[in-house]
């Protein structure tokens, strides 16, 4: 078990470093870059690039240079988007967002294919419950990954704070935030003046520095790990072929259970992309000030890796229904006071409960969600966690496509509608789940083999 949970802790820790410069990154493009929308534009280049790499790359690196390795080569692609950023222009942004598009999927896949084989391994000699280890191995990783989110926003809110000239936000002005905004730019007027170039280098040089970090903390660090199963696979079919592992995204698609998923995956992407970019934005850069949406995603990093911890441990206890249930409701409920509310500086501690609730619900949506791929889809887990990121990333895509032309309320319906429509589609791959094993379902789950026969050849 030591062993194990060290691999675990280099992981997190890892993307602790990476996503601490890129979660900053990300949402400081619509401010930092707003000219002719260069921020926007680079982060929709990036999560297509995202889903192009999602259909192919990661079951063919993983296969050819294993976990370890795909997860260092990969999180160099997140050093070149930093480095982009330093000269920020057409040319600079645009193809740096593509190359971190095209390493995200694999270094994903990667860590959860990682994490899965982990967590069965230890679970078959301890003769414990695969499930329970999974999901024990992804709630450390969220808790600390989750936590990134505190100390990139942190050091971009010290950094930039120096600089702020607070302005006095005029009621006209206010009128314009919240959920029926104004579609015009007037939220550049509202915040804080343009950091100047020495601090915008400053910021630069620490993100890049800490994605140096996590490379080497990866390449140094982490095991190897292979699975028993692609091993006897190796055996029994010498090389599998270029198109083989090229299409193995697009052959799970055949598998009912992941096409149900899709919606729940995709709203991933639509409620993550709401926060960082249109409540930040509309409600709190509006409202408030640029110089507190740092704090405020800190309030949202916190809460969601604190949860993640909780909810991966007490899964094993409520069940990830109850969960998942818990989550929508607090989303639902999110969705319909922003619809209500009109943000004004007086109710600073408002603007700090919404994100609050929104870190509890991601918090279940990323470990029970990444956990139920790995349960439901063990033997092949390298083309669902793909399919997994493929759908998240068009989620993310389509929120940031309509992100400048349509106002909150329209997008904060369509994220109601996507979330029914998604817990519907849960139901019944739990309904599918139970009819398959009506029966003693733990005594076969204690194999780690017997409850998941019905998955669909590769």
């Amino acid at each position: 078990m030591e062993r194990n949970l060290k691999n675990i802790l280099v992981i997190s820790f890892g993307f602790l470093l990476l996503f601490t410069a890129y979660g900053g990154l990300q949402s400081l493009q619509s401010s930092l870059h707003s000219e002719e929308g260069l921020g926007v534009a680079s982060l929709s280049v990036l999560y297509a690039a995202l889903i192009l790499s999602s259909m192919f790359l990661p079951p063919i690196l993983i296969k050819k240079l294993g976990c370890k390795w795909t997860i260092a080569g990969s999180m160099c692609c997140y050093i070149a988007f930093s480095l982009g950023n330093f000269y920020a222009s057409w040319y600079t942004l645009i193809p740096t967002s593509v190359i971190l598009g095209l390493g995200g999927a694999p270094l994903w896949s990667a860590k959860c294919t990682y994490l899965t084989i982990a967590g069965n391994s230890y679970a078959a000699k301890a003769g414990k419950n695969g499930k329970d280890i999974i999901n024990q191995y992804f709630g450390v990783f969220f808790l600390i990954f989750q936590s990134s989110g505190i100390w990139g926003n942190l050091i971009s809110s010290l950094i930039f704070s120096q600089a702020s000239n607070k302005v006095e936000i005029s009621e006209e002005n206010l009128a314009c935030c919240g959920a029926y905004d104004c579609i015009i730019e007037t939220t550049n007027t509202t915040g804080s003046s343009e950091p100047s170039n020495s601090l915008i280098y400053t910021l630069l040089g620490i993100y890049t520095a800490s994605g140096v970090l996590a490379v080497l903390l990866i390449v140094i660090f982490l095991d190897p790990i292979k699975s028993d199963q692609a091993e006897t696979e190796k055996e029994k079919l010498e090389k599998p072929s270029f198109w083989s592992t090229f299409l193995a995204t697009f052959q799970h698609l055949k598998d009912k259970r992941q096409c149900l998923l899709i919606p729940l995956t995709m709203y991933s992407g639509f409620e993550q992309g709401f926060l960082s970019g249109d409540y930040t934005k509309t409600y709190v850069t509006c409202a408030l000030g640029i110089h507190y949406v740092g704090y405020v995603m800190i309030c949202f990093s916190a809460v969601n890796s604190l949860c993640s911890l909780l909810f991966g441990r007490i899964s094993q206890f409520t069940g990830r229904k109850l969960l998942f249930a818990l989550a929508a409701v607090a989303n639902i409920a999110c969705i319909i006071a922003l619809l209500l509310w009109k943000p004004h500086p007086k109710q600073l501690a408002v603007f700090f409960v919404f994100p609050a609730l929104w870190g509890l619900s991601d918090a279940i949506w990323q470990t029970q969600t990444n956990g139920l791929y790995g349960i439901l889809f063990e033997k092949h887990k390298e083309a669902a966690f793909a399919n997994y990121r493929l759908w998240e990333s068009l989620g993310f895509v389509i929120a940031y496509a309509y992100s400048t032309k349509l106002q909150v309320y329209i997008k904060l319906y369509i994220l109601l509608s996507v979330l029914l429509l998604s817990m519907v589609m849960y139901g019944t791959v739990e309904y599918l789940e139970a009819k398959r094993s009506p029966g003693t379902p733990t005594a076969a789950k204690k194999k780690n083999v017997g409850p998941h026969t019905h998955e669909t050849p590769m």
